[in-house]
């Protein structure tokens, strides 16, 4: 009998996406099939504190972290490639492998690449994209400007930071209204679920949307609002990605598809898998979808989003998600799902894409004489 894998799940995290990352593990520990995988759990609070149950293997994620009395880390040495347990004293000599981590983590600090960096250093697989791919895609104004790097349609956008508002808003708010015009959605730059986003249609919004968004980040972007259908496709793949079919977004009880109706309204979006649309048309975004995962380098998984545009029916680049929820019913899943491929084999796949990464990086030389 060949010997189980041990799957590191981490999820919560510092981010304001800490719950969303609880249910999309909730979702993978469920899945993980127990006659291949020896799963663990680790919580990462609020605080940034990381935690082990000592009961792994059929807690929900917010039951882990309650019951969780185990400190642990991953230390970037990759002599350990696996846990540390904590003491008040230091990391102890008590060292737990894994090897392939799953990283449930949405938003700062799990999908902007900081986590990434650190599984490099330790020489662990991992699900998912790279530190640069994860980097580019958590920062929307960095990954719009490689999009148009790749001549990838997109949506007229600006920026600015955070201290630029606080120091002269008047200019800004001139320039914003000169460049994108009304109405307009204002975003932290570095976020993801729709956490600090809203619709300005004259000045007063204007105010008050970069003053909510200023809340979540130094870096703020302004796009164009355009009346569009909202369109996704899933991307699975490492060096020869492939495209779901896509699918739609109808927003239901909010203008656009913010956090709530994401995740708190239970009729907040209806979602239509797959989308009503030409066959021209899935041709080009899923080829669009792939072209944006490879602008970015990505890996393992990214969900890349879409705006259609009613009047003219063209095809715009809104963003690509490198960590997108991963629950059982969440759009990237569900696209694969559609697509002849089940939550199960979804979850077993990436894994086998995270040790292919992970044994394409280690033919690197690292060192040159």
């Amino acid at each position: 009998m060949s010997k189980k894998l041990r799957v590191g799940v981490i999820f919560g995290g510092r981010s304001g996406e800490h719950e969303v990352s609880l249910r999309s593990a909730e979702s993978v520990i469920n899945a993980l099939d127990r006659d291949k995988y020896e799963v663990v759990p680790i919580a990462i609070t609020k605080e940034g504190r990381w935690l082990k149950s000592s009961e792994a293997t059929h807690l929900l994620p917010s039951t882990v972290i309650e019951s969780a009395d185990t400190h642990v880390a991953i230390l970037g040495d990759p002599t350990d490639r696996g846990l540390a347990s904590i003491s008040d004293r230091g990391p102890s000599d008590v060292r737990e492998s894994l090897d392939v981590v799953f990283p449930a983590l949405h938003g700062t600090y799990g999908e902007d690449g900081t986590i990434q960096g650190l599984l490099d250093m330790a020489g662990v697989p991992y699900v998912g994209c790279g530190v640069l791919a994860s980097s580019v895609g958590m920062d929307k104004v960095v990954m719009k400007r490689l999009f148009r790097e790749a001549s990838l349609p997109i949506v007229d956008f600006t920026h600015f930071l955070r201290t630029q508002w606080e120091s002269d808003a008047e200019s800004v708010a001139a320039r914003i209204i000169d460049e994108i015009g009304f109405p307009c959605f204002v975003k932290p730059a570095n976020l993801g679920s729709s956490v600090g986003i809203s619709k300005a249609t004259d000045r007063a919004s204007l105010n008050r949307a970069i003053e909510l968004a200023a809340r979540f980040d130094r870096k703020i972007i302004v796009e164009r609002a355009v009346d569009a259908r909202e369109i996704e496709v899933s991307v699975l793949g490492n060096d020869q990605p492939r495209a779901s079919l896509p699918g739609e977004l109808v927003p239901q009880t909010a203008e656009f598809y913010d956090y709530r109706a994401k995740y708190v309204d239970a009729d907040g979006a209806r979602l239509i898998i797959p989308a009503n649309l030409p066959p021209e048309t899935i041709s080009e975004v899923q080829e669009l979808a792939i072209r944006a995962f490879q602008a970015i380098d990505g890996s393992g998984l990214s969900r890349v989003d879409f705006f259609l545009l009613r009047d003219s029916l063209k095809i715009l680049l809104n963003e690509i998600n490198t960590m997108p929820g991963f629950t059982v019913i969440s759009m990237y899943p569900k696209l694969w799902e559609a697509s002849g491929v089940s939550y199960q084999e979804l979850v077993d796949q990436l894994i086998e894409l995270a040790i292919e990464r992970h044994s394409e990086k280690s033919r690197n030389v690292t060192s040159y004489t």
